[in-house]
């Protein structure tokens, strides 16, 4: 893969070369966990999520030609030290693949349209961003790169896009595609690959295509343990073998599930999936609980509800605290005064982030 697209940009930047370039990219919401990595940036077993709408990040990157190599990352018009050294990690380690960057000055301004720390991946959706961002800069110095489908406007590859994203930050790889993504290697599901994400929007029942996300927020306080360190304590968890199976079983029947409209299995795999994610977390060494009591609360009352009125509302858990629910659009009013009756009361100030199935990256320039 990595001699697929090593050096492609290849000669001189011009000397009048300048722009600026935008993209909006959004969060994701693992439904089968990717929990625990191997190599550079790939997943000890598959995973797949919903792509989000209103959960995500807007990022425009101004370039101009320079003597060396310039960066300076503005995060809601501010600096911010900390995560531009990310950006900046990943392009040094990936800068065979972009030569052109050294002959460039950066600004990256970005912004959030969800609050950080709210249990919502915001690495999946600003690191995706910026290689959106990235690739757009490459075409427009090498326009024949760009895939020109008949009928249709220029588009950056989204295979290409996946590779990058995870290699930035490996949940940014199922970011780029629309309503719902595979990312790692299954005998399930042909061309599915550790290297990138791909697209499941073709192989699912239309209800899921439907699908709402309230993601209710019990704690808005920085994680105790950031999800690059989780990730590590795989290495050493006894009951990572025994995890990484049944992942891959999940795997094998969610996607029946969601191809079939099964969604009584959707909601078994969901949450299990979720409960298993935070029960690693706490086998690890050393372990750590990131669940509070009111996500216990609120959980409780989810499966109470769905047992009272066997409407399809499920939960799942990111690493942290806080609950994203998942049902159809069709029970949205039932759900939605459960919400404001009893869980609400759960949540950090009452705050709840309503958000629904969503279409992918999009041009902001």
């Amino acid at each position: 893969m990595e001699n697929l697209w090593s050096n492609e940009v290849r000669g001189v930047v011009p000397d009048d070369f300048h722009g600026r370039v935008g993209w909006q990219s959004p969060s994701n919401i693992a439904l089968v966990k990717y929990w625990g990595k191997r190599g550079k940036q790939l997943p000890q077993n598959p995973s797949i999520s919903f792509t989000l709408s209103e959960c995500h990040t807007e990022t425009f990157v101004s370039f101009a030609k320079a003597e060396r190599f310039g960066f300076k990352f503005l995060f809601d018009g501010k600096e911010n030290p900390a995560f531009g050294a990310k950006i900046e990690k990943f392009l040094d380690e990936n800068q065979a693949f972009f030569p052109f960057l050294n002959q460039l000055a950066l600004t990256v301004e970005s912004r959030n349209t969800f609050p950080h720390s709210s249990g919502i991946a915001s690495s999946a959706s600003s690191m995706s961003a910026f290689v959106m961002c990235l690739l757009d800069i490459e075409r427009s110095l090498s326009p024949e790169l760009v895939e020109r489908p008949k009928g249709r406007p220029t588009t950056i590859n989204p295979q290409k896009a996946s590779y990058f994203s995870r290699l930035a930050s490996g949940s940014a790889a199922r970011s780029v595609f629309p309503k719902m993504a595979l990312w790692g290697a299954t005998n399930c599901y042909p061309n599915s690959s550790d290297e990138y994400a791909i697209s499941l929007e073709n192989d699912i029942h239309p209800v899921f295509k439907t699908y709402r996300d309230n993601i209710l927020i019990v704690s808005d306080a920085q994680k105790s343990v950031s999800s690059r360190a989780g990730h590590a304590l795989m290495e050493g968890n006894p009951y990572a073998p025994a995890r990484y199976a049944q992942a891959n079983e999940n795997i094998k029947n969610l996607l029946s599930a969601l191809k079939s409209g099964d969604l009584d299995s959707f909601i078994n795999i969901t949450e299990s999936e979720a409960l298993q994610l935070h029960a690693l977390m706490m086998c690890s060494q050393p372990s750590f609980i990131l669940m509070k009591p009111n996500t216990l609360q609120i959980i409780d009352t989810v499966q109470r509800f769905r047992e009272e009125t066997q409407i399809p509302l499920c939960f799942t858990l990111d690493a942290g605290p806080n609950v994203h629910l998942l049902y159809p659009d069709n029970e949205a009013g039932k759900v939605e005064q459960l919400i404001k009756d009893e869980l609400v009361s759960y949540c950090n100030n009452g705050s709840c982030i309503a958000d629904h199935i969503g279409e992918g990256p999009k041009k902001k320039l």
